[in-house]
């Protein structure tokens, strides 16, 4: 960390650090909003589940009040969820040269305070929520058992990266929900091909502590898959791909929707030609450019539903 402004190690050169008010920091660093890839990667789920419920509804377009709470909760959720893993986490990122600059670790914020600002991140969460129709809440407040053990994971299996799933993937259910009060097999086969996409993507990301992780203990795919990382991402790759395929088509989509598909499947093939697992920048690199990837399905479903409506 560089002591004189409390810069963190993975977030060079954003905004935080040269706009935000100095007192700031910290906190916003805490929330991710110094690196927002990860607060995109948990809103694109909700925006495919709010795109598809528009194409099973044949409606013309997702509800902009939708998509305009859900962009508002996973930005709060996610600060709060890494709030709380760097809470549970602060002696592990104190080990890892890629964390331990972090707030917590290198001793910008206390304990006390990140745990204050979790709840603070939480109500606003809670705000949102509340928004919804009762079914979604209950729906909503759900996920919170999967986001509290997450962080443990890594300490008991090579697949944290599954929970992770469960935990980034659940808006898949939530903007089915928040259309319709109810689940389908639609959002199901979103949520379950949105699950292997993030298994992918955080191997990906998980390769750049994969040194420090073993040294220290901690257990992810990175280290399960090895050498073998690029026919394994095929393979969720792969498996993602046909999922959320067959939740677009059980869902009513068309010919639009499945050239957003394809070009979704096309973006996902070309990050694993281009990782590299012993680049660390790569691997952050190819990671950050899955929201490329989820905009572009998202697009399909937005199109698909636009056009089937007026066709």
């Amino acid at each position: 960390m560089n002591r004189a402004t409390g810069t963190v190690a993975d977030a060079i050169g954003n905004w935080v650090d040269t706009l935000a008010p100095v007192w700031s920091r910290p906190y916003l660093r805490l929330a991710r909003l110094d690196r927002p890839i990860g607060s995109w990667l948990l809103l694109l789920p909700c925006w495919w589940s709010s795109a598809l419920a528009a194409v099973a509804a044949h409606a013309r377009a997702p509800s902009l009040a939708h998509l305009a709470l859900f962009f508002i909760g996973a930005f709060a959720m996610r600060g709060a969820g890494c709030t709380w893993n760097d809470i549970v986490d602060r002696d592990l990122d104190a080990s890892v040269e890629r964390t331990r600059s972090r707030p917590i670790p290198s001793r910008q914020v206390s304990v006390g305070q990140a745990g204050l600002f979790l709840v603070l991140l939480a109500l606003l969460g809670l705000a949102v929520l509340i928004q919804f129709n009762g079914f979604t809440i209950a729906l909503g407040i759900a996920s919170l058992a999967i986001v509290v053990v997450y962080p443990f994971m890594k300490r008991i299996t090579y697949w944290p990266q599954i929970v992770l799933g469960l935990a980034f993937s659940w808006g898949a259910l939530m903007g089915w929900a928040a259309a319709f009060g109810a689940l389908a097999l639609p959002p199901l086969l979103l949520y379950a091909g949105s699950i292997s996409w993030v298994i992918g993507y955080d191997t990906i990301y998980a390769h750049q502590d994969r040194e420090d992780d073993a040294l220290i203990g901690i257990k992810s795919t990175a280290l399960l898959f090895g050498e073998r990382t690029k026919p394994m991402l095929a393979l969720f790759y792969g498996l993602a791909v046909f999922l959320l395929g067959a939740a677009g088509f059980a869902g009513g989509a068309g010919l639009v929707f499945a050239l957003g598909l394809l070009a979704f499947a096309a973006h996902l093939a070309w990050q694993i030609f281009r990782l590299d697992i012993a680049d660390p920048d790569n691997c952050l690199a190819v990671f950050k450019s899955d929201r490329d990837a989820g905009l572009i399905l998202f697009a399909g479903l937005v199109l698909d539903a636009a056009l089937r409506r007026f066709s």
